[in-house]
């Protein structure tokens, strides 16, 4: 039967992504520099620390008693007398029984950490989810008139679409593994696909696998297809297999075919393990605490007041008891405090990658031609990309010639640009010496411009503007980051 020591390694286990270890990416890069410590802890530390609390707190009077009762029992033997008949050492034995092993305290102790550890942490995120009981939230209030509150408020929301592209893993020896999306369509407005236009990942056609050195590259496309999911993975696998027995070059990775079995799938290889992750890491979207270590401590506190440390029975337990329920707390809250401290540096890890500001890539203008210097018009009319984007937006290569305007021509003409005043020049088709040209000729370019569109997430977006358009924006239409 598994001791609640066990079950307590167990979800720490599973909060640590301890099983994780092979992984070669992003934030499992930072957490198998810390994997050795965390082991070290569960393993080495985690239960001889709870000894030593214990022994901070063990009960003096309960030392006093054991030693009465060995000293009893010597007398008595020595006499030639049962102690184990003797109503004075029953008596005292009844007594002891009370104070409770160090043992049994122990596991009382880790079945309430897995108590607390598991009613805040579900498939990788910390839920912010304040407890009253066990199955009553609270919701934090301060006083105000109207408190605005929703489940995820204290947590930042990552797209998982928008984080994993590169999907690595590592091989005995040196080997690396990538699953690799090339080609994929984005979720539009977060709005949920219809049913039969789901999207799937399947093996790219035109190079599905290729070898550099120690690294396999898998490679994947992400679009609209009805095959389920299960059975896209299968084909890929069974792909993969064929292409073993064909070429020795995949031999080198022979351990990707060993085997990991679970109880469901004794036959699952490491390869499949990998792929049913990566094929299911796109399916959900995630969330960082923005502060883990302040959430989980109130919470425990909370925990401690509302669920192990009965304060309504104090007056009718003797001083013994109550001495006893106050060292079993301290020692919940001292262990509970150190795990909280190692889950707490991996999310604040994670959260300062989120919030570090992201590099602007590309930044551009679009021009009317009313507003561009004439001097420039040579150059606009003999930019194809330009032509194209105009054929493409405003079907120029319909207007036809007549008495008073140009018609459509292959290349433009200048006289065609000044006949078509409100076309837009878009700086994307054009160097850097044109755009540094076509800016110096506009007088003040921040009140020039009456419009601003960004291509970027949500959240970085939005803190680019904040500075500069502080206290300027009125009103602002934008989609939510999550449909609730």
């Amino acid at each position: 039967m598994e001791t609640q020591y066990e079950k307590l390694k167990k979800i720490l286990r599973q909060m640590f992504q301890m099983d994780q270890a092979d992984l070669d990416f992003g934030i499992y890069r930072i957490m198998n520099q810390k994997r050795d410590e965390i082991e070290h802890f569960l393993d080495k530390e985690l239960l001889p620390q709870v000894k030593q609390e214990f022994g901070k707190y063990k009960d003096v009077e309960a030392e006093k008693r054991q030693k009465e009762l060995e000293k009893l029992i010597k007398t008595l033997e020595d006499a030639d007398v049962d102690p184990d008949t003797n109503p004075k050492v029953l008596k005292i034995k009844e007594e002891m029984a009370a104070y409770g092993d160090e043992e049994s305290l122990a596991s009382e102790v880790f079945s309430h950490l897995t108590t607390f550890f598991r009613r805040y942490y579900d498939n990788g995120d910390f839920l912010s989810l304040r407890r009253y009981k066990k199955d009553t939230y609270a919701i934090p209030y301060e006083g105000e008139d109207v408190k605005l509150h929703w489940a995820n408020a204290d947590q930042y929301y990552i797209k998982s679409s928008e984080y994993l592209r590169d999907y690595v893993f590592k091989l005995p020896g040196q080997k690396r593994v990538h699953f690799k999306l090339i080609d994929a369509t984005e979720e539009k407005d977060n709005i949920k696909q219809e049913q039969g236009k789901e999207r799937r990942f399947r093996l790219c056609d035109s190079e599905p696998i290729k070898i550099e050195a120690d690294d396999l590259y898998v490679q994947f496309t992400y679009l609209p297809d009805n095959t389920k999911q299960a059975d896209l993975n299968k084909e890929t696998l069974e792909y993969i297999i064929s292409v073993q027995n064909k070429t020795k070059e995949i031999d080198n990775f022979h351990k990707l075919f060993e085997l990991m079995p679970t109880p469901k799938n004794p036959n699952r290889t490491l390869l499949e393990k990998h792929l049913n992750n990566y094929t299911a890491r796109f399916n959900f979207d995630f969330f960082i605490h923005k502060d883990l270590s302040g959430f989980l401590r109130r919470e425990l506190d909370f925990y401690i007041k509302n669920e192990v440390l009965f304060i309504d029975d104090l007056d009718e337990q003797d001083e013994r008891k109550v001495i006893q329920s106050v060292g079993k707390v301290k020692v919940l809250k001292h262990i509970a405090q150190k795990i909280i401290s190692l889950l707490a540096q991996i999310e604040d890890f994670q959260k300062k990658l989120w919030l570090k500001k992201k590099f602007v890539v590309d930044c551009g203008y679009c021009v009317t031609l009313d507003r561009v210097p004439e001097d420039l018009y040579d150059e606009i009319a003999k930019n194809d990309g330009q032509r194209e984007e105009w054929v493409r937006l405003f079907a120029i290569n319909e207007i036809k010639k007549d008495l008073t305007n140009p018609g459509y021509t292959k290349p433009l003409t200048v006289k065609f640009l000044k006949a078509n005043p409100f076309l837009i020049v878009d700086t994307n088709y054009f160097n850097d010496a044109f755009t540094e040209k076509l800016l110096a000729s506009i007088d003040n370019i921040d009140e020039a411009c009456d419009g601003v569109i960004i291509n970027s997430e949500n959240f970085q977006a939005l803190n680019l503007l904040l500075e500069k358009y502080r206290e300027q924006v009125k009103c602002v239409y934008i989609d939510p980051p999550y449909n609730t």
